[in-house]
């Protein structure tokens, strides 16, 4: 797959492709009306597409990363609708049968960064749209419909899998991979261990997929 990958816009990396492993073999995958939430350069809606979904939709507040979404559904030639809004607005009261997402995550500690550096910042403790998501995507979703997030584990899984159940999903880990830091969580790395949120001198993080399904 190309893509085009302007800066400030997500650059497909391992959590990336991790999720697109974990959402090819999803069974319900042929056919399914699909919504990719933060889509950046749309790979996630691109690679559901590619898959055999019926209608995949991309989502993101980013103009930048709408326009680079949209260039690379030309370039595949791969047919996907590509909305701007802040998560589930562009598409408040339509339903899905898989949900994927592959949202800022990361830690920011206690400042707040500006808008270049939307694409990665979660937050305080880098659930701030983690939590939005798991709050609001069971209304998303139609009944045997499913959600899969991709998160690192600095900023809680197990509350990624309590927030879900406490909407009546069923969650669990579909998937997990260590890899090296990459260039944001280098730079913020001392500020995380001394938050407690990852190991000293580790210098690598575990990437979470998380599976949900509306029963």
């Amino acid at each position: 797959m190309r893509l085009m990958k302007p800066p400030g816009v997500y650059a497909p990396q391992g959590d990336t492709f991790l999720l697109v492993e974990v959402l090819w073999k999803a069974p319900l995958l042929k056919g399914a009306r699909v919504l990719d939430v933060c889509t950046g350069t749309g790979a996630l809606a691109l690679a559901a597409a590619r898959a055999g979904a019926g209608r995949v939709t991309a989502v993101d507040v980013s103009t930048r990363a709408v326009l680079a979404a949209r260039a690379n559904a030309l370039l595949n030639r791969l047919p996907i609708k590509v909305l701007q809004g802040d998560l589930f607005g562009p598409v408040a009261g339509q339903a899905f049968d898989m949900i994927v997402t592959n949202p800022p995550y990361v830690p920011s500690g206690s400042t707040t960064p500006g808008r270049a550096a939307r694409w990665w910042n979660g937050g305080p403790d880098g659930r701030a749209l983690l939590d939005r998501i798991c709050e609001r995507a069971p209304r998303q979703l139609r009944r045997g419909g499913t959600l899969l997030i991709v998160q690192s584990a600095v900023s809680g899984v197990q509350e990624t899998l309590d927030a879900l159940r406490a909407q009546g999903m069923t969650a669990s880990v579909a998937a997990r991979r260590t890899q090296p830091y990459g260039p944001v969580l280098r730079a913020r790395a001392a500020e995380l261990e001394a938050a407690g949120l990852a190991r000293p001198g580790s210098g690598s993080e575990e990437l979470v997929v998380v599976r949900a399904d509306r029963n």
